[in-house]
């Protein structure tokens, strides 16, 4: 197990699971809640913790293999924590015909992670979307709320750089 998997393991168990009791104690017999429940999680702590899961489990009276089901079989779910910037990078038909895998290539090089990994600073997350439906823009790329177009690689690392400075300098030393 590598330093990064030992860290995600920490998270997992410093995580304070009496966060989740006013989302239960509001969904408690509340049939097909499941997916409402999970979605509040996410919202709590960027990801679904493991020990969420079987926390919300014991809670809802469901079985943890349920909830663990629904929670993987859905897209929008993470199992894993996720950077504080998470870049969403299009690959839709536009963006592959107008040079989406440069860009994918340049935020590789830069970050020096792949697709789904998060950078070791934590600052980072990398995730190759079918398509962000923005095809005039193409190719074009999401970090948080904000939409990058008719990206090159240049300016695409110039933004991850930029990003990167801004942190810095918001962080007191």
């Amino acid at each position: 197990m590598g330093c990064c998997q030992d860290h995600r393991d920490e998270i997992r168990e410093d995580i304070d699971l009496q966060l989740l009791d006013p989302v239960l104690d509001e969904y408690k017999g509340v049939r097909g809640s499941v997916i409402p429940v999970l979605q509040k999680t996410q919202d709590i702590y960027g990801y679904l913790p493991r020990a969420s899961l079987s926390y919300i489990a014991e809670k809802l009276g469901e079985k943890e293999a349920k909830i663990y089901g629904v929670a993987t079989f859905y897209a929008q779910f993470r199992m894993e924590p996720i950077g504080e910037h998470l870049i969403m990078l299009c690959q839709g038909t536009a963006c592959h015909v107008n040079g989406a895998d440069r860009i994918q290539m340049a935020i590789e090089e830069e970050l020096k992670i792949k697709d789904g990994e998060t950078t070791e600073d934590g600052k980072f997350t990398l995730m190759i979307m079918a398509c962000l439906g923005c095809c005039s823009l193409a190719p074009v790329m999401m970090i948080g709320e904000e939409t990058y177009a008719k990206l090159t690689p240049e300016s695409t690392v110039k933004i991850l750089r930029d990003l990167r400075n801004r942190d810095h300098k918001e962080v007191p030393e």
